[in-house]
């Protein structure tokens, strides 16, 4: 079994490993045979040969968790690891055992269509994801373009303890809830680059839930880098700078398939955005500013590159590293999301299912 896995801000980990014993999937089963490796730096070169012997011979079902603590332990005095962890080697070890798949092991569709509605847009999602989930369709990346300023509030957010609805409606903002969880985001037309990993489970098998967040949304660090932005990932769902938040990501899954899909600001109207959103003191507080306008540090700033041109750079970026063919939705697709974006998105039950 082979297993790789990007440590976020970190190296590749690579391990190839045997499981012998009554059941090769897990239980009953041991590892053999066990060989780490990868692009990482690591004293002295003996503290290699303990990591894999410490894990010679674990039950295949260990837990992540004891794993990581086994080749702690077994780590000589002294030993400095850089790009590497002992959570990653034990992360790497459950992704072999889990046959998880990579980026580079698929073949990857770009859809990037007009400006569309926002309940339309939400609809896409939905469908591309069950589309997913039923082999019918490949791991996508789908760049959004709005046709209005809209609030879309998370899965399980209070409608009336986030958005100011008088705000919104007098300055024409529209307001819409997704599938996934998380929180509020403001996009607007010309100001947002938002966009869509709909991928099979397989890419994050052997992830925790806040892992799998991170290796997301690894391919963004490394294409902002491109760009001479520097930033990094905060758990569980931030792309921040020096300067304050780029992004915000949030999941939904099926069974066979995950969505990830994230909100950057590319530029922001403060003004409007704090009328329309109702920002808590303690959520304010709990980053560390008294300001909802200085949390937020857009790429156009920080680039001095227009917007279209920051995303053909980043979908360049993904496309060097993982491959990437231009596509779009199918008929059915945009048939089921429209009738989905009427039946369910634009109904104000669902946007209010938590008043």
């Amino acid at each position: 079994m082979h297993g790789e896995y990007k440590v976020p801000g970190g190296k590749l980990v690579v391990v190839d490993l045997e499981v012998t014993g009554p059941d090769e999937a897990g239980a009953g089963g041991v590892l053999r045979d066990v060989r780490v490796s990868g692009d990482f730096f690591l004293e002295p070169d003996d503290a290699l040969e303990a990591i894999d012997a410490a894990l010679e011979g674990l039950p295949a079902d260990t837990e992540a968790a004891d794993l990581a603590a086994r080749v702690r332990a077994a780590l000589p005095p002294g030993a400095a690891l850089v790009g590497i962890t002992p959570e990653a080697v034990a992360v790497v070890v459950r992704r072999a055992l889990a046959r998880a798949t990579g980026f580079g092991d698929h073949s990857w569709s770009l859809v990037h269509r007009g400006p569309e509605s926002p309940e339309l847009l939400m609809a896409l999602d939905e469908v591309l994801l069950d589309e997913v989930a039923r082999g019918r369709r490949g791991p996508t990346l789908r760049v959004w373009e709005w046709d209005r300023p809209t609030v879309i509030i998370g899965s399980f957010q209070s409608l009336r303890n986030e958005v100011d609805a008088a705000a919104a409606e007098a300055l024409g903002v529209d307001v819409v809830r997704r599938i996934s969880g998380g929180g509020a985001m403001f996009a607007e037309p010309g100001n947002t680059i938002t966009w869509s990993l709909t991928v099979p489970s397989s890419l994050v098998a052997g992830l925790g839930f806040v892992e799998s967040y991170a290796f997301l949304d690894a391919w963004v660090l490394e294409a902002l880098a491109d760009l001479g932005v520097r930033a990094e990932y905060r758990p569980i769902n931030d792309i921040v700078s020096a300067a304050g938040k780029i992004a915000g990501a949030a999941q939904k899954r099926r069974p066979g398939a995950v969505l990830h899909h994230v909100t950057m600001s590319y530029d922001i109207d403060a003004a409007k955005m704090l009328q329309v959103l109702r920002i808590g003191r303690e959520k304010l507080s709990d980053k560390g500013t008294t300001s909802a306008a200085k949390r937020v540090d857009p790429l156009r700033s920080q680039t001095g590159m227009a917007r279209e041109d920051v995303i053909a750079a980043m979908a360049a970026s993904f496309r060097a590293r993982y491959g990437l063919a231009d596509g779009d939705v199918t008929d059915a697709e945009l048939a089921a999301a429209r009738e989905l974006a009427q039946r369910k998105y634009r109904d104000p039950a669902w946007t209010a299912r938590v008043p």
